[in-house]
């Protein structure tokens, strides 16, 4: 099937507005948040509740939803993930929700909750378990590192029905906060997004209706995992347009100070001739731009429909790197300037490295791709 990337007008809309949003509200406040960790920017409900931009979490499809953070998160990533109405948690819903579910939850703030004290990128060595009892689902375990666990309205909580039956059984559930036995353990301090809350939740017979267990009950032994992933396969780019964002601030910030000392960077003279920063910024546009064209190539075979567990997890992989080394060298780059705070710099090399690290590290990602790659399982290839 083709595929064109250029933007269309409703896309180049949505770039747009989230660009206005990023430059007019989030990049203002950005230093004030990363010293106020923990701090709620309320700030930011002027924007959640004005009618232009109330529906800024609702571009309609994956490739919109990743030109959209790639925006916010270019004013500053950390208040991108606590705007009321965008969370991970969201992402998943859209990815395994019925139609009736998706009108129920679709629309309100969530978060997700994966990672436990023993369980980190594997997923599948999740511990938590919900037990159907009558018409409800109890649920016990702990989560750790959920970003704004502790300020959406619902967290989407992945736990397994059937823990003999492996990671077929592992499914999610939407449970709203304030649930009777669901207690928030601790905000943790982070290297960056420190306007981000992320919480450890507890989970203690917690019971929330069947209809909540997203998707199909069933349990698909041959399936396998199959059904968690695709939340993945939906979450991922949109990650990497997390990444990309910061990446572009970075960069738009480098070319700037580069060019006020005075460094000319041309694309019509070969990198080799020019001045050493000229070229390595160069070779950093040209980092970013692949990471870029994977992210929409990602999102846009979400929504054709096709497979593309393997393109989002090469877009994820690439961009979370991308973002990481063009941060840090722009830092480098710009010398004691870049390390102070008189500029975003540092903090957007603070704020990158999350990028590289959730939604599947670096590793799980090439693991991810060389089992597409090769057609092997994940049994058969570790």
């Amino acid at each position: 099937m083709p595929i064109n990337l250029e933007l269309s007008k409703d896309l180049e809309a949505i770039v747009e507005k989230a660009h206005k949003v990023a430059s007019e509200v989030f990049r203002p406040i950005s230093r004030k948040y990363d010293i106020a960790e923990h701090e709620y920017p309320s700030e930011l409900d002027a924007v959640a509740a004005n009618p232009e931009t109330k529906d800024l979490f609702s571009p309609g499809s994956n490739i919109g939803e990743v030109l959209n953070i790639l925006e916010l998160s270019w004013g500053d990533l950390g208040l991108a993930l606590t705007f009321p109405g965008n969370g991970l948690g969201n992402a998943a819903i859209a990815a395994v929700a019925t139609p009736e579910q998706l009108e129920r939850f679709g629309a309100e703030w969530a978060a997700m909750a994966i990672t436990e004290p023993g369980c980190g990128s594997d997923s599948a060595a999740i511990t938590t378990t919900a037990v159907l009892d009558g018409d409800e689902y109890v649920i016990n375990g702990e989560k750790i590192f959920a970003t704004a666990g502790a300020r959406a309205k619902n967290v989407v909580v992945w736990a397994s029905i059937d823990p003999a039956a492996g990671r077929a059984a592992i499914k999610s559930f939407v449970v709203p906060w304030g649930t009777p036995g669901m207690t928030l353990v601790r905000l943790e301090h982070k290297l960056g997004i420190k306007a981000s809350d992320t919480a450890a939740i507890l989970f203690d017979n917690v019971r929330v209706p069947k209809e909540n267990l997203l998707g199909s009950p069933e349990v698909n032994v041959e399936k396998g995992f199959a059904g968690v992933m695709q939340t993945f396969d939906n979450t991922r780019p949109v990650v990497a347009g997390q990444a990309l964002g910061v990446a572009k601030a970075a960069l738009e910030e480098l070319r700037s100070i580069l060019e006020k000392e005075g460094v000319e960077i041309s694309y019509d003279i070969p990198a080799y001739n020019q001045q050493s920063a000229a070229a390595d910024y160069l070779a950093l546009e040209a980092d970013w731009e692949a990471g870029y064209l994977l992210s929409l190539k990602a999102a846009w075979m979400t929504d054709k429909k096709l497979s593309n567990s393997k393109e989002a997890s090469i877009a994820k992989a690439k961009a979370g790197r991308a973002a990481t080394a063009i941060t840090l060298k722009a830092v480098e780059l710009a010398g004691l300037y870049g390390y102070s705070q008189k500029s975003l710099l540092e903090k957007w090399a603070r704020d990158a490295k999350i990028t590289d690290i959730y939604e599947g590290t670096q590793q799980i990602q090439q693991l991810i791709v060389a089992r597409r790659a090769l057609g092997l399982s994940s049994a058969q290839l570790k």
